[in-house]
Parts: structure tokens; sequence; C-alpha cells
């Protein structure tokens, strides 16, 4: 006994060792890319500082220059003006020394008709002088007072400039955090009140490590900006990860400041596609999408090579329909055969089993996935295995099986089926089924995936993992995983827990 509590105690001092090494690791990468980040971005400063100044001196060059000119010009202007009235009354004057020489000479004629007819020359001559039509007032002055400039403001301002004021990180509130529904809200708050923030950015990225983010982490940051509240809800999300980071940063006109301490949420869900190894010959299986294709059984030859294949058949696979109504081959009336060695382990030849499985087994817990028939879907089943599905085994008729089932051609008919029971089911199928499985409480539930009304519940123990399972026929099926379980559902589910009722016929002991 003693020696089992030392092998726990130092399983436990082993763990804890080692997810401090791991913490400290990626502590010690992310003081190497903050270090490297700063021999980076200081001389990136400096340079951006120096451009800046750059642009000013440029700006201030540039105003100096057309100043300067604006000077030039009035001062040549006036210099013109100026010169012009001079040159003009110099003329004037000339003309008014010659006239007044005259008047003073007629001022000696004797004969009075000599001097009336030169008085009347004179009194012509002034009436006409420049001296009297010129105006006597300067049209510019030598004042240059109104070209001068103010610097004191801009000196002011230049004496005043300093680094732009950067808002603080926000602070997460991660108790006000929540992740339901395949949405994830998010709030956070600053650490004082800031009346100058003007919108924030929100960054995450999913991952599979629990904590802090990590440096060399696989996927890159994505970003929503220009959120005008400290809360934001991320809707629609996949969840193919465990957990998602998340980190805040606030911005104000001029600049975006440090990020927000980041916050790690859980976002685990379930997770699978088809198993293509599983699936029919004529069933063309996509990672996310599963469809019937009559002619994949066609084609295929049988031939037998060389010695080291003495003894094996590569068997022809063909598919042998008879046709109804519709002009489609029955599921109840084909027959195909294939080779184990075509795809997977699996090998089935009866109508009705066009079946594939899901590649991801549960064996505890509660998962929820949907399937949407495409459109002219003539029949398909949703349901889940055990993985051991045989080759001639059909969804719902064996007791190690569950499904609904949905039949749209000549009789149509909407059934839950298990351990070749069938239970006809009122209204018709939606075009979205909800698959709601709940291993802990053996049950498995159908909803319509819209309005998240239930369909059909089976109470089952399952003694084995289970698989998701499908059949579909003339049609197709898409397939949406990374899904919470809705929260209406995990209501419906706790309210109506131990309901038996009408599908108690159906409710079984799996084996």
């Amino acid at each position: 006994m003693g020696s089992h509590k030392t092998f726990a105690l130092d399983s436990e001092i082993i763990t804890t060792l080692a997810n401090k090494n791991e913490e400290l690791h990626n502590f010690m990468e992310t003081l190497s890319h903050s270090l490297a980040g700063v021999q980076v971005n200081s001389p990136q400063a400096v340079s951006d500082l120096e451009e800046e100044f750059d642009r000013l001196f440029t700006i201030l060059v540039e105003m100096k220059e057309s100043m300067i000119n604006t000077i030039k010009q009035e001062g040549a202007k006036k210099t013109q003006e100026l010169q012009h009235q001079l040159t003009q009354s110099g003329s004037a004057l000339k003309s008014a020394v010659e006239l007044l020489e005259f008047a003073n000479n007629a001022l000696d004629i004797k004969d009075e008709d000599e001097f009336t007819k030169a008085a009347k020359q004179i009194k012509d001559r002034v009436t006409m002088a420049p001296a009297f039509r010129l105006t006597m007032k300067p049209k510019a002055t030598d004042n240059m007072d109104h070209l001068m400039v103010d610097f004191n403001q801009e000196r002011q301002l230049l004496q005043n400039l300093k680094f732009l004021p950067v808002p603080r990180a926000p602070e997460m509130e991660v108790g006000d955090c929540l992740v339901l529904d395949n949405t994830v809200s998010v709030a956070w708050k600053m650490p004082v009140e800031d009346s100058k923030i003007d919108h924030y950015i929100l960054e995450y990225r999913k991952t599979d490590h629990e904590g802090l983010p990590r440096i060399k982490d696989e996927r890159c940051w994505e970003v929503v900006d220009n959120i005008k509240t400290t809360e934001y809800s991320l809707s629609g999300l996949k969840f193919d990860s465990k957990f998602m980071n998340f980190r805040v940063r606030a911005c104000n006109k001029a600049a975006a400041g440090e990020y927000s301490d980041p916050v790690t949420l859980e976002t685990r869900a379930f997770n699978f596609g088809f198993d293509s190894s599983s699936s029919h010959l004529n069933l063309k299986v996509e990672d996310r999408s599963v469809e019937w294709d009559p002619q994949g059984g066609k084609g295929l030859e049988s031939k037998v090579k060389g010695k080291e294949n003495k003894g094996s058949v590569f068997i022809v696979v063909s598919s042998l329909p008879l046709c109804g109504r519709s002009g489609t081959p029955s599921p109840k009336r084909t027959s195909t055969t294939r080779s184990p060695a075509i795809r997977g382990g699996r090998d089935r030849f009866t109508g009705e089993s066009y079946t594939v499985l899901g590649d991801t087994s549960m064996d505890c817990g509660q998962h929820y996935w949907e399937v949407k028939a495409l459109k002219d879907c003539k029949s398909y089943s949703v349901g889940v295995s055990y993985r051991n599905l045989g080759k001639f085994d059909q969804l719902g008729k064996t007791n190690t099986t569950w499904c609904i089932h949905i039949n749209n051609w000549l009789q149509p008919s909407f059934a839950a089926k298990h351990n070749n029971k069938a239970k006809s089911l009122d209204g018709t199928a939606p075009g979205r089924i909800g698959v709601f499985c709940d291993l802990d409480s053996g049950q498995l539930s159908f909803y319509n995936a819209e309005t998240k009304q239930l369909i059909h519940t089976f109470k089952a123990k399952f003694s084995q993992p289970v698989v998701p399972a499908f059949m579909v026929w003339c049609g197709g099926l898409s397939l949406s995983t990374g899904m919470q379980v809705p929260s209406a559902v995990k209501s419906f589910q706790k309210a109506e827990n131990g309901l038996g009722g009408s599908n108690s016929s159906l409710n079984s002991m799996a084996q």
C-alpha cells in the first residue's frame, strides 16, 4: 500500500515539475521574443521620429520660401508703383519749370496785344500742365509690417512637443467572459477612466495549450477592430481547438496602447469527419460531406498478378439496379460486392447498407453534432453505432446501432430504429437534425436543429465506445461538428431526464 502512495506521489511531483519546466520554457521564449522586439522596434522608433522631424523641417522650409516670396512680391509691387509715380512727378516738374520761365518772360512784354496773347497761352498751358493733373498722394507706403509673422504660438507648440499619450492596457473581466452555444463573449475594463479612448482592438486565436499564450503557437492572431464598447461576442464559431486566447488594446485618436494580459477560455467540442475507410463503395466521401454515387462500384476488374498474388482474387464490384417508377435504383434491390482491400476492412452487399461511420469514437461525456440532408435526398439515416458494424448490418436493425431513418421515396416514412424495431415519429423530418449523445447517462437524442425541439430519445447503457453513423441513398449529407451542446438542449435534457414514455419500446441494454 505504501509503495502505491510513493509511486503516486512521485508521479505527481514529476508532473508538477514537467508543467513548471514547460511554463518556464514558454516564459523564456516570451522574454526572448520581447527582447528581439525591443532591438527591432527601438531603432525603428528613432527612424520614425527622424522622419517626422524631417517632414516638419520640410514644411518649415517650404513655408519660409513661400512667405519670403510673398514679401519680395509685395516689395517689387510697391517699388514699381512708387518708381512710376516718381517718373511722372519728374516730368510734371520739368514742364512746370518751363511754364514758369515762360510766364516770367511774358511779364516783360510791352505790347498789350502781344501780352494778351501770351497770357492766354499761359492760361491754356496751365490748364493742361501735368503738374496740375498729377495725384500728389503716394500709391504705396514703405510700411511692411503687415507681412510680419508672430511665431510665439508655434514656438510654444514646438517647445511643448511630447510623445503621444498612449492609453493604458485594459483589464480582462474573466468573470464576465462566457462560452455558450458556440459563441464566446469577452468583457474588459480600463484601470482608470480615460475619456480620450476612441475604440478597442480585440485579438483572438485558437490553441490546444492551456494557460498563457505561447509565442510559437501554430495559429495566428485574428483581429476585430473598431469596437466601441468594452465587450464583444464572437458567434457562429467552430470549436476545433481545446482553447482560445483573447487579448485587447485601447486606442485613442493618436495611438494604440499595450495589450491586456491575455485570457484563455476553454472551447472543447466534439470534432470528427467521415471515415472513408468505413464507407460503402457507392458513397463519395469527403471530410464533411458524403454523397451517394451509383457509379462508384463499376469499372473494377478482377486480376491475378504473379506468384505474390497467387490464391488472391480481385473481386469485380458492380451494381445491378432495378429501377422503380422514378428511374432510380431501389436500395432494397441493389446488390454490390467489393474487395476488402479497396476501401478499409468493411465489406457490405445489401440494400440500405450504404453506410459510413465517423472517424472518432466516444466513450464518455456529452457530444453534439448536426446533419443536413442535401436537396432531394431520397433516403438517409443518422445515429450511432459500435465500431464493429458488420458487412451485412444496416443501421437500426442490430442491437449495436441506433438511428432515426428518413425515407422520401415512394412511401415516405420517418422512424426511430434500433434492434430491428421501428417506431414511427410524428410530423416531418426537419431539414437539419441535431444529434445529442450523452454516454454518461446513456441517452441518444435527436432534435430539430433549428428549433431545438426534441424528436426522439433512445436510452441505452453503451458497453463499448460508439461512433457517429450515417446511411445515405440517392442524395447526400453534410456534417457540422465542433459544436457545443446547445444550452436549449442541456436545459431540456435536465428537465426531461428519466422520461421514457413513448420510446420505451426502443430502449435497450446494449450488448
